[in-house]
């Protein structure tokens, strides 16, 4: 291969080597070229002084890359301020951040090759400089033995299982290697955060940033949340449970119907409360099918009423911050797909529905004669059958009283 050499008083010399030979062995023939003598010689590549020992294809030099040399006499800077510590950091960081910056060739040169190397050393940041330094020093160590592995691996005895085994892996790895660095090119964006849906509405009159979930069975809200909207008085305590999905959180009970406004339009709600400080108030599928409510991702809108209403999901700029920090926290406390297991007290048992019983006495309820037709029906008016089937146990059967609760009311 054929490398450049340019040297401190800006002598440029060409040479084909091989890409084994040793940096001591291109001293050699720099010295009959440039009469520097192979022990005033300091040769830097990127920025990194180059040991004796090591062997320019391990450095990573290439066909028609530029290396730097620096000898006693012609140096800007003295010999051991370019230097390197054993963790690839600058022995003086401001010396070699100056030598650098003079000769305007090797900055280009590093701009082409290391953009943030090059920025780090165009800065005034020594410690970030000296930081990139470390990390470009492991790198090339791990490369290094990243590939010492791959040449054991290649001369090991093919009966070897463990040898079998480690190949397979590196194989393997490859794959995933050569994956990612296609999905980086092709879709960069699979790997940005993705911000959830958030709009503003009024729940009470007061306004909130709701969280719209397609996946969460019911419409949550917080206790303190539904204080501040002046709705925890018309929590209805016969309605306590568990909600259960990645994680648990109380059901405190229900507020069956509340208005909210979306746009300029009042629409009733039904919520269950929790008792969860790390969450206000999610819109989720129940009164999202209520609703007729279309998720337009094309137009970035929610509309809702089969369209009567549209409104803008909100960029991350204007979701607080803590709302951000939180949507794990509301996923624990909803769930994809969360189930939500009500129970009623014997205290008020007879009070829910005219003396049903609670528990496992559910169950029977779907056993009755004429079970089926009901949910049919129910199902007709645009509700999942699960929820149908849940409302129905809760009413002990009772066929409008689990479409009031069904319709919010």
């Amino acid at each position: 291969m054929r490398i450049t050499v340019m040297t401190a008083d800006e002598q440029i010399v060409s040479l084909d080597v091989d890409p084994h030979e040793t940096v001591e062995n291109l001293k050699a023939l720099l010295e009959v070229e440039t009469n520097v003598p192979l022990q005033q010689q300091q040769l830097l590549y990127h920025g990194r002084e180059m040991q004796n020992s090591e062997k320019l294809s391990a450095l990573g030099v290439k066909d028609d890359d530029l290396i730097m040399m620096v000898s006693g006499a012609g140096s800007r800077a003295p010999t051991n301020d370019l230097s390197f510590n054993p963790d690839g950091s600058a022995v003086n960081p401001g010396a070699f951040q100056q030598h650098i910056r003079s000769d305007s060739n090797l900055i280009g040169q590093i701009f082409q090759a290391d953009p943030e190397l090059a920025q780090a050393i165009l800065g005034n940041d020594l410690n970030k400089l000296q930081g990139i330094l470390r990390t470009r020093h492991r790198q090339r160590s791990e490369l290094r033995q990243k590939e010492e592995e791959e040449l054991a691996l290649l001369q090991a005895d093919p009966f070897d299982v463990e040898a079998q085994r480690k190949i397979e892996a590196a194989i393997r790895q490859k794959g995933i290697d050569e994956n990612w660095a296609a999905a980086l090119e092709h879709n960069p964006e699979g790997f940005a955060r993705v911000v959830m849906l958030y709009v503003d509405m009024e729940v009470n009159g007061v306004p909130l940033k709701a969280f719209i979930d397609s996946g969460a069975q019911s419409t949550i809200i917080s206790k303190s949340c539904a204080e501040r909207c002046g709705l925890l008085r018309l929590l209805d305590q016969r309605y306590k449970g568990i909600a259960h999905g990645v994680g648990q959180s109380e059901i405190l009970g229900r507020i069956h119907v509340a208005p909210i406004k979306i746009g300029n339009i009042f629409y009733p709600c039904s919520f269950v409360v929790l008792d969860s400080p790390n969450m206000e108030f999610l819109f989720g599928l129940d009164m999202l099918r209520k609703h007729q409510c279309i998720i337009d991702l094309k137009e970035n809108v929610l509309r809702v009423g089969g369209g009567e209403v549209s409104v803008p999901f909100l960029p991350e700029k204007d979701i607080p911050s803590h709302y951000l920090d939180e949507e794990r926290n509301l996923k624990q406390a909803s769930s994809s797909g969360a189930a939500m297991t009500t129970k009623t007290t014997e205290k008020n048992a007879n009070v829910q529905s005219g003396g049903q019983p609670s528990g496992g006495a559910y169950a029977d309820v779907t056993r009755r004669p004429g079970f089926e037709a009901k949910v049919a029906k129910l199902v007709e008016l645009g509700f999942a059958r699960e929820m149908v089937i849940e409302a129905l146990k809760l009413c002990d059967g009772n066929e409008e009283q689990a479409a009031g609760i069904l319709f919010g009311g």
